[in-house]
């Protein structure tokens, strides 16, 4: 069955609370970029972000990196875990990146920090390719203490709350990652 028609993003949207506004978003992406180009002067990591979720905060976060000084070896992954469910599974690699990992850095982007499954798989994948350095920008993290051991963001833009989020790259059932706020559903 269509999403779409089971799940309609505008019975979603009135039944959630704006959590996070545009504003907010920005002024988080634009400090998250002063710690990265502080933290990567003089060096240009691969960018790896995270399909499909990570892609608006992503590109944001690169326009501001680049307006730092910071170059940046664009790449991309694709590993989910949810496919369109509101609740994680097994992780399924959709796409690997092409650019060789091997004795570089790379900065995961991805949108949101929530247990980390599928982060920390991603993350110890980069490691057996040879990375030398991996970290992770996480435009959000979730307010709950449930994450896997090993794995934590390196730059945090926001905490949100320990519910179902969505918008600016996260996902209702596929749908509303292009809204430029982040909304939780209520209860």
């Amino acid at each position: 069955m269509n999403p779409l028609n089971e799940y309609p993003l505008r019975d979603a949207l009135r039944g959630a609370e704006l959590v996070v506004d545009r504003g907010r978003i920005d002024a988080a992406i634009a400090r998250m970029a002063e710690r990265i180009a502080a933290d990567y002067a003089g060096e240009v990591p691969v960018y790896l972000t995270i399909m499909h979720g990570a892609l608006p905060f992503a590109g944001q976060l690169a326009l501001d990196l680049g307006g730092h000084g910071i170059d940046l070896t664009f790449d991309y992954l694709h590993a989910t875990r949810y496919r369109g469910e509101t609740s994680g599974g097994e992780l399924v690699w959709k796409h690997r990146p092409a650019t060789a990992l091997y004795g570089r850095r790379v900065l995961l982007v991805d949108d949101i920090l929530d247990e980390g499954h599928t982060l920390l798989a991603v993350k110890q994948w980069c490691l057996e390719q040879g990375a030398t350095d991996v970290r992770i920008a996480a435009l959000a993290t979730k307010a709950h203490t449930r994450v896997v051991e090993g794995i934590a963001a390196d730059y945090v833009g926001l905490e949100v709350p320990d519910r179902y989020v969505f918008g600016f790259g996260m996902d209702y059932h596929e749908q509303g990652r292009n809204l430029p706020g982040i909304y939780a559903l209520k209860g």
